[in-house]
């Protein structure tokens, strides 16, 4: 079990920090820390006893969110296992742990774990991560878990198209999200809110890896998929939906779908709809230039050369346009600990550093819909890290995270620093 909180208060020292709101540089950085929240920004005094600890020329953020992941899936590299056929529930915890810690370190210290789409038995095995990370058995991101992603038979989260197996080799049910017609899914909905989801994914479009048909295609209906909606708004949780398609796009947003993952090929009309209702996008633009396709089948990858480029250029013009873009990343369609990669490519599509940084920040709590992170600021949890140089004249500092400390417990400190009482 980690350690409790220290009972002294904690006083972070840089060169530099950043302060979000204002996009400027503070200097220098100083942040007083006691629990588990920040009490003061650039004190002018401290608590007797309190712990110094000088990270030198380095700058401060706030804890870094991503906003989709699925953690009980691959790891560091694209080597590693991805068949969602061959690891049971314990495997796939046991992958989680060292994956959550690798997101953490790299300086995530909030996700989403956006959709399961395996055999568990009904367990919600993202729920149970995080709650084993709440309960500071093992080191990870604040999870905001999703459960099990909501999905039509054959449609792109259902594991057995991903592996062409054939009939009744692998027999999914609805609590495991594979739910046909509107009362399959509001049951699906309900199980996944009653044991423990803190909002719903759903499946609207297919997608550049799926089998089934062209990526944009729409896949639920549009009542489909305004069951979703009423089930989890009603219960006061909001809704994402995988969609790449202009009509799954389209019919998600008017079905009163709150986030869409990815966005590829989103027309001009249905952006200019999208932007009046205020929706979320998580663009998961770094898949374009980062995700390892070589060894998916010929037709597989003649899809991803066609959508790839057209995605690019979808989400610049999305940035261009102001639509509300939230920082995601989709790994481990990435490897787990290159999330940093997702801003580097938003700024490549046209954000600035700052807009880039409040994608995985400011943007990010208000998709999740909390005040209590996101900014360097008293009273909020006291998520800081530290990177070298200055990420709002180089995004690619974000890739060098050299402290983490999450909720007053420090997670990471590869500075060489001295530590004493002041």
């Amino acid at each position: 079990m980690r350690p409790r909180l220290p009972e002294h208060a904690v006083h972070l020292r840089a060169a530099r920090m950043v302060d979000i709101d204002a996009g400027t540089i503070v200097e220098p950085g100083s942040v007083l820390v006691q629990g588990e929240r920040i009490v003061d920004v650039s004190p002018s005094s401290l608590p007797e006893g309190t712990v110094e600890i000088d990270l030198g020329d380095v700058t401060l953020l706030p804890g870094l969110m991503d906003m989709e992941v699925n953690l009980l899936l691959g790891g560091p590299d694209h080597a590693s296992p991805l068949v969602a056929v061959q690891d049971d529930p314990a495997v796939r915890s046991l992958r989680a742990v060292f994956n959550a810690r690798r997101t953490l370190r790299a300086g995530f210290t909030t996700v989403r774990n956006l959709g399961l789409f395996v055999q568990t038995g009904g367990i919600l095995l993202d729920v149970a991560l995080k709650k084993a990370i709440d309960l500071n058995w093992i080191e990870g991101p604040r999870i905001v878990p999703a459960g099990h992603a909501i999905c039509p038979t054959g449609g792109h989260l259902d594991p057995t198209m991903f592996q062409k197996l054939g009939p009744g080799v692998l027999p999914l049910t609805v609590e495991e999200g594979i739910a046909d017609g509107e009362a399959e899914i509001r049951r699906a909905v309900r199980y996944q809110i009653k044991y423990g989801a803190q909002l719903i994914k759903v499946c609207a479009s297919g997608g550049v890896m799926s089998h089934t048909g062209p990526a944009g295609a729409q896949q639920y209906s549009t009542e489909e998929l305004k069951v979703v909606v009423d089930e989890a708004h009603r219960a006061g949780l909001r809704v994402a939906a995988h969609a790449h398609g202009d009509d799954g796009i389209r019919a998600a947003i008017e079905a009163g779908i709150d986030c869409i993952e990815h966005g590829s090929l989103m027309s001009d009309e249905t952006m200019d709809r999208f932007i009046e209702l205020e929706r979320f996008l998580v663009p998961t633009t770094y898949l374009a230039d980062g995700m390892d396709v070589s060894h998916a089948p010929p037709e597989l990858q003649a899809k991803a050369a066609e959508v790839f480029p057209k995605a690019k250029a979808t989400i610049s013009k999305a940035i261009e346009r102001g639509v509300r873009i939230a920082c995601g990343t989709d790994a481990p369609a990435i490897p787990h600990g290159k999330n940093a990669k997702e801003l580097i490519a938003l700024v490549d599509r046209g954000m600035t550093p700052l807009q880039a940084l409040r994608a995985a920040t400011t943007v990010a709590a208000e998709l999740i819909d909390v005040d209590d992170r996101g900014r360097i600021a008293p009273e909020l949890y006291a998520d800081v890290i530290a990177v070298p140089g200055n990420p709002l004249e180089d995004i690619g500092a974000t890739e060098n995270v050299v402290f983490v400390m999450k909720g007053g417990q420090i997670a990471r400190n590869d500075v060489t620093a001295g530590a004493d009482r002041g």
